[in-house]
């Protein structure tokens, strides 16, 4: 019987050859998985939007403004990065996968732009009180 691999060693194996994410990158995708699961009160699997949305949530939480910088900076930058990554942790073993998730999944699923920067913008702004004039109170 071959002997099991660790997380660290099957990430290593990931790591190997040409790679576009950090290793960080990997971590934080799975702490999100983590954080997601928690969230929606589900045992096990959720979808790959719901892991989109659940990750740039927690990058939130974690980076604040910086998220969105952060996430680059490990080669993260759209919802198909994060597929991707996903994917390669699927087929060294890392996670599982059900027979209905595709990469496809999560293409789309989650606007970059929108939260990480407007978003966020919006949220300050409406954070804000004004008096009848327009001024702030």
């Amino acid at each position: 019987m071959p002997e099991r691999k660790s997380p660290e060693e099957l990430l290593d194996e990931i790591m190997t050859g040409d790679q576009p994410y950090a290793r960080d990158a990997y971590v934080f995708v799975s702490e999100s998985l983590g954080y997601t699961v928690q969230q929606t009160g589900r045992a096990g699997h959720v979808s790959g939007r719901q892991l989109c949305e659940g990750l740039a949530e927690y990058a939130l939480t974690q980076f604040g403004l910086l998220a969105r910088s952060v996430l680059e900076s490990w080669g993260i930058r759209s919802s198909e990065d994060i597929g991707e990554i996903v994917f390669r942790m699927v087929e060294v073993g890392l996670l599982r996968k059900t027979e209905d998730d595709r990469r496809e999944d999560f293409a789309g699923a989650l606007d970059f732009d929108e939260v990480f920067d407007r978003g966020f913008q919006l949220h300050l702004a409406s954070g804000e009180e004004h008096d009848e004039r327009g001024g702030q109170a």
